[in-house]
């Protein structure tokens, strides 16, 4: 079965406002995009399908995941990967202890082995013993971007993770996080404020407004 995030009759309110009305499939590969000013609903969104939507906001709809409603499961159990503007590293761990972190439990063997092969293919090979802090902005969003791969999520959000970086690292970043969605074949939702972010994306594109 190809894998699909779909939002179904989703509708978004901060207190009695509503902010949005969404139905929308996204299908295993593709990048739905949603754009819009601050306070239109964006990251809510994200919050929401990820089951941790903060307190004055409310929603209505489900969420379905590969044919699955997931909307009464809690946040850990919803195998949704997110990656945010910030890499969120531990800085008590390791590059390598970080990736670890969130993979599924198994052989240790076998899990260093995936993270150094994770590692090399992104550029980063001899690494896994590195501190995170010592890492360059670009270093800590690939290693950010494996952690979140190696969890092995169903579906991915992007919450504007190129924004703090500059253009060509923007760039180089935004095409290898592309390549990794397609190549897993997972359905993917990025909220962002770049234009570009949306044409690199190459898929469907929302833009929400601020509510009257």
């Amino acid at each position: 079965m190809q894998s699909s995030l779909e939002i179904k009759n989703c509708e978004l309110y901060r207190q009695n406002q509503q902010l949005l009305s969404l139905n929308e499939q996204v299908k295993g590969g593709e990048i739905l995009t949603v754009m819009g000013p601050s306070g239109s609903g964006k990251s809510s969104l994200l919050n929401w399908l990820t089951g941790t939507l903060p307190s004055g906001f409310s929603a209505n709809g489900e969420v379905w995941l590969n044919g699955e409603n997931i909307n009464n499961l809690p946040a850990h159990l919803r195998h949704i990967g997110v990656l945010y503007q910030d890499a969120l590293l531990f800085s008590h761990l390791s590059v390598s202890g970080n990736i670890a972190f969130a993979m599924p439990k198994g052989n240790k063997k076998q899990r260093l082995e995936k993270i150094e092969h994770a590692l090399e293919q992104v550029g980063l090979k001899g690494m896994a013993n590195r501190h995170p802090d010592n890492l360059s902005g670009g270093q800590q969003a690939r290693v950010a971007l494996l952690r979140m791969l190696l969890s092995e999520p169903k579906a991915i959000l992007l919450d504007e993770p190129f924004s703090k970086l500059d253009t060509q690292l923007r760039v180089d970043t935004r095409e290898l996080v592309f390549s990794q969605i397609r190549e897993h074949k997972l359905p993917a939702i990025m909220v962002t404020h770049d234009h570009s972010d949306a044409e690199a994306a190459n898929g469907k594109l929302i833009t929400l407004n601020l509510a009257k």
